[in-house]
């Protein structure tokens, strides 16, 4: 089960880390599937490369960053802190996003949530079919790469659709609290659907863990 935890992405970033020595390591969570679990729809092959290479650079980017920034902070280098933002951000978003992604995925995932996230979806879509639509047509739009997000607006208490170029986290981004995201980095794809994103967009319906998504929406919605 999801923990309060799950209404927020990640521990922060930076600053207050906490001194060079001590300081937790980021590490790369455990896939909960083997890499050839979610085919035919997800090959073996893209899935062992998305995380043993990308998701992992991502990790290894970040607490090298993570240390440079933390000995520019020990000597009170301004200059050096803000120059190592943008690796800070680029390599922790694409840590947070893929956290979150591998268990948004499942091997028994597809078809639709059951339940009060159900008619959530009913209620702010108009219906699942809307929605799924909506959120596959914002996906496809991404300019380069980046990621589709169904998120929660904890305001307002309504779910909302959004993209975000790159690695950046849906939350520090839009305020929205990641429920459901979709990596459209063409390493999530491009070995087995090579240029046509439409064709992984429709795919990867059949392994969303709604399980998931729900846990997440009722941990974040108290």
């Amino acid at each position: 089960m999801l923990s309060r935890a799950a209404c927020s992405t990640s521990r922060k970033l930076a600053p207050a880390l906490g001194s060079l020595s001590s300081r937790q390591k980021y590490t790369l969570p455990d896939l909960p599937y083997d890499y050839g679990a979610l085919e035919p729809h997800i090959n073996a092959q893209i899935m062992q490369l998305h995380y043993t290479k990308h998701h992992a650079a991502y990790v290894n980017n970040l607490n090298a960053t993570e240390d440079k920034y933390l000995e520019a902070l020990e000597k009170g280098d301004l200059s050096t802190q803000i120059a190592l933002q943008p690796a800070l951000k680029f390599n922790g978003g694409g840590h947070i996003n893929h956290t979150i992604f591998w268990t948004n995925l499942s091997p028994n995932g597809g078809g639709e949530p059951k339940g009060e996230l159900l008619e959530v979806i009913k209620r702010d879509f108009g219906s699942f079919a809307k929605f799924k639509e909506k959120l596959t047509t914002v996906s496809a739009g991404v300019q380069g790469s980046g990621w589709g997000w169904l998120g929660f607006n904890k305001e307002q208490g309504r779910l909302q659709i959004a993209a975000c170029p790159n690695q950046d986290p849906l939350q520090g981004t839009t305020g929205l609290i990641p429920l459901l995201g979709i990596d459209v980095w063409e390493h999530a794809y491009y070995l087995q659907y090579k240029n046509v994103r439409p064709d992984y967009l429709k795919a990867i319906w059949n392994v969303i863990n709604w399980d998931n998504v729900t846990e997440r929406y009722m941990a974040c919605k108290q």
